[in-house]
């Protein structure tokens, strides 16, 4: 049999787990169920099963976030492919395949979404193996779940008669409630998990046949990409050019080979905040509380903050603090939070795409402090990270070490500042700041000027590639 090869893909935004998911650190990269984020808690669940390292395919913006969640699960990934824009999975997979192929003769890719829950892993690996023989055979399987109940938040498969293995008869779209009872009630209808297990030649032969545009520009968006040590960047033109699609629409609602085989093993996409309340470990009244949360009085509340949260005579309710956001909700309307991020994007506000704090490649700042004309922001920098040679046109800055330490440039000289050193950077100034130790470096910068914003950098140099 050939050898498993795991495919993980980890490039959505995940904003309906919003405010603590947002675009620019979807919830795959969130330890939302246990102490592992959801990207890593999926490479842990395959391993077992897992004849490779896995394939990731992310979001050029989250690479290096994608690059250390891996590393501190110790696997080193057989190829971390970024995507220049989304396309969907259909072509996703496609490059997937197409980079497995030219790695080994052919492999059998399992496709899985990385920001999924699955509570039995041990179910998980028996249906995998068994659907590995199937796929061996050529067929093209998908994972469909038993439902525990109606549910309109997902798709559906319709199956053929029989046990393990059977044919797929039809995929539907999301229902309403009375559709869902209906299908529920027939036993012949799973959740559609968006799990997949195929050759990647047979993937890449469907693609051919049916979706020949979406594989062309695949080849070529990989034939064109750039590579380094760490990542495939595909070339954008190309990837551009493909079709966007669902692997569902594009080849399993098409093919004759596609077959499912039923899983019961606690999954959950964990699509909203009332999702995540149903997989979580609850207490007797049925409260499910993350951080520090003092409650009197609640029955069947979700809560998730670092501050002080205090509930009093709730039920149902949904409260989600962050640095610079609260949300709270009754937990039947949570699906509403889209609304909610659409309406702060329309008013041109960053909190639909970014934290207070933000993470870069060589560590995070977050700004605890702005005001008209300076801004201050605390920052760490990564054990042997550097941040990029640059200038601003309309701010100076002062830096304070509080722990750590820092090596500086400034200008023509380089100084070393231990803990409780500082230094000035004054406007127009050529600077980097590194860290050359082998702890955490944290400062204290102290903007000032007339325009503050993050796009008064001009880099001349930056070991990241972002120098412009």
């Amino acid at each position: 049999m050939l050898p498993i090869l795991p495919v993980i893909l980890s490039g959505g935004s995940g904003t309906r787990l919003w405010p603590l998911s947002r675009e620019a650190y979807p919830k795959q990269f969130l330890p939302l169920v246990g102490e592992d984020t959801m990207l890593q808690a999926t490479w842990k669940r395959v391993a077992p099963v897992a004849g490779a390292a896995p394939i990731v395919v992310a979001n050029q913006e989250h690479r290096f976030m994608a690059a250390e969640q891996l590393r501190e699960c110790d696997v080193a990934p057989a190829a971390l492919i970024l995507e220049p824009i989304g396309r969907n999975t259909a072509p996703a997979i496609a490059i997937a395949a197409l980079q497995a192929r030219s790695t080994c003769d052919d492999a059998l890719l399992l496709v899985l979404p990385s920001d999924h829950v699955v509570r039995d892993d041990e179910a998980f690996h028996a249906a995998v193996r068994e659907a590995a023989v199937a796929a061996n055979t050529g067929k093209l399987v998908t994972f469909g779940i038993v439902p525990t109940g109606p549910e309109t938040g997902y798709g559906y498969i319709k199956s053929g008669a029989g046990l393990g293995v059977r044919a797929v008869e039809r995929f539907v779209e999301k229902p309403n409630m009375a559709t869902a009872q209906e299908y529920v009630a027939s036993g012949e209808y799973f959740w559609n998990s968006g799990m997949f297990l195929f050759k990647a030649s047979r993937y890449l032969e469907e693609l051919k046949t049916l979706q020949p545009a979406m594989l062309s520009a695949c080849e070529q968006a990989l034939a064109k990409a750039t590579r380094d040590t760490d990542f495939i960047r595909l070339d954008a033109d190309a990837f551009a050019a493909s079709p966007s699609d669902s692997i569902d629409y594009a080849v399993m609602e098409k093919t004759a080979d596609a077959v499912m085989i039923p899983l019961d093993a606690g999954w959950s996409d964990v699509g909203s905040w009332s999702a995540l309340w149903e997989v979580s470990d609850k207490d007797a009244s049925g409260n499910a509380h993350h951080g520090d949360v003092i409650e009197i009085d609640c029955r069947d509340t979700y809560a998730y903050g670092t501050r002080l949260i205090a509930m009093v005579g709730l039920q149902d309710v949904v409260v989600v603090e962050t640095d610079d956001a609260i949300m709270v909700g009754h937990r039947d309307r949570v699906q509403d939070v889209k609304e909610v991020v659409a309406r702060i994007k329309r008013d041109g506000r960053s909190e639909a795409a970014a934290h207070r704090k933000v993470y870069r490649p060589w560590g995070a700042y977050d700004s605890i402090d702005n005001g008209s004309r300076f801004q201050v922001k605390r920052i760490t920098v990564n054990p042997g990270a550097s941040l990029s040679l640059q200038m601003h046109h309309h701010r100076a800055e002062h830096w304070i070490v509080v722990s750590g330490t820092a090596k500086v440039t400034r200008g023509e000289e380089t100084i070393l500042l231990a803990e409780n050193q500082s230094t000035y950077i004054p406007l127009g100034v050529t600077h980097r700041l590194e860290n050359p130790g082998k702890l955490p470096l944290e400062l204290i910068e102290v903007q000032s000027g007339s325009y503050l914003g993050e796009d008064d950098i001009v880099r001349f140099d930056d070991v990241y590639g972002r120098a412009k």
